[in-house]
């Protein structure tokens, strides 16, 4: 296929959430030129406003994976991101507990695994260690992150905004992907919103997260075979009233699903728990208040203090899962031509957790695949 465009650009990054913004940065400060296209009306509106806001340490990922290598290198680099820019955050530290004396060899599996990953700051507490350091828990043994932390993703989707426009970047709000296709010359994305356009695209970097598998297939010319089915996996979150009792982040030893109800704090001091893990079949953001029922009894199992009533529903996200319930959960899928055998074409597959702490890695890598500007 040839085509004749009135609009050509050098590099499109298609969703501005946290990863897109981080993918956009790197790209435009490389000397590429960039344009994000954005189907809502702001930044972070679906994912990366809807998550746990936790910068990972990187314990949980089998070794040798895309999340154990980025989950570390992107820590790193958004600590030092944010203390350069002023990005609120802080390094609280998290407490991984086991509430059953059977699950305290996995505390020490855990412990192994990471260090084999390069977190070697993990440190084994007894039960008492544990409640010295937060006196309303309960637990048999646990592990203690002193660089796992918290942030505040909307400042930070700005500053990697800020920076993509001061690289010669732009946005385009309320700017979906219709359908696309391969062309000699590029890949021609046709472009809804008020002002509907046509671009003939030297790149294009799908980074757009639940809807990402559905942009991949919208595209003519890549392969079907390729493009993974969308799980709709929805985690609700519950805020706490009251002040809450720890200082910390608070995680159950985790399964091979999710990481377990756990408690967060965030950059103002609410408390909140979550998420679950709910299988829908359409997007739906409502909190159903019945399924606090259930995030009682978790919690209690390691803050046997938590009151009746003292659980109200906050908000849900819904993760950008590839695998269907029941599974073992996927590693990133980073999808260049290597993978489909389309030139000029990146596709971000998965980025579930932990994918706002290992941002800035994955744009790096993304920079890296595309290779340099010919």
């Amino acid at each position: 296929m040839s085509v004749e465009m009135t609009e050509s650009v050098d590099c499109v990054v298609i969703g501005a959430g946290v990863v897109g913004l981080a993918v956009a940065r790197a790209l435009a400060q490389s000397g590429r030129e960039v344009i994000v296209l954005e189907g809502a009306d702001m930044i972070g509106s679906e994912t990366s406003s809807r998550n746990s806001e936790v910068i990972h340490a990187g314990i949980y990922y089998p070794v040798g994976s895309l999340k154990a290598e980025f989950c570390i290198d992107g820590k790193n680099a958004l600590y030092e991101y944010c203390s350069e820019h002023g990005v609120p955050h802080r390094r609280c530290g998290k407490i991984i507990v086991a509430t059953d004396e059977d699950q305290v060899p996995a505390m020490h599996e855990i412990k192994e695994r990471a260090a084999k990953c390069g977190v070697t700051d993990l440190e084994f507490l007894t039960a008492e260690d544990a409640k010295a350091m937060e006196p309303e828990l309960f637990c048999h043994a646990a592990l203690m992150s002193p660089s796992t932390g918290i942030i505040d993703t909307h400042t930070l989707m700005l500053e990697f905004l800020g920076d993509t426009e001061a690289a010669g970047g732009m946005i385009a709000y309320l700017s979906p992907v219709e359908s696309g296709a391969v062309a000699d010359e590029g890949i021609v994305l046709n472009v809804g919103g008020e002002t509907p356009m046509r671009l003939l695209c030297r790149t294009v970097i799908n980074s757009a997260g639940i809807h990402a598998p559905h942009i991949a297939g919208l595209i003519e010319g890549m392969p079907a075979d390729k493009v993974p089915t969308t799980y709709l996996t929805k985690g609700n979150y519950y805020s706490l009233t009251g002040k809450t009792p720890f200082s910390r982040l608070v995680y159950p030893a985790p399964t091979t699903q999710f990481l377990g109800v756990h408690i967060t704090i965030d950059i103002g001091g609410q408390a909140r728990f979550g998420p679950d893990v709910e299988h829908i079949d359409t997007i739906d953001y409502d909190v159903d208040p019945r399924r606090s029922d259930g995030f009682y009894e978790a919690v209690r199992r390691y803050w046997p203090g938590l009151k009746d009533g003292a659980l109200q529903p906050a908000y849900s996200g819904i993760r950008p899962r590839i695998t269907p319930p029941g599974a073992p959960l996927c590693d990133f899928v980073l999808q260049g031509p290597g993978e489909h055998g389309v030139h000029g074409l990146v596709n971000l597959l998965g980025i579930e957790s932990p994918g706002l702490t290992s941002s800035m890695a994955i744009a790096d890598r993304v920079v890296e695949m595309l290779g340099t500007r010919n």
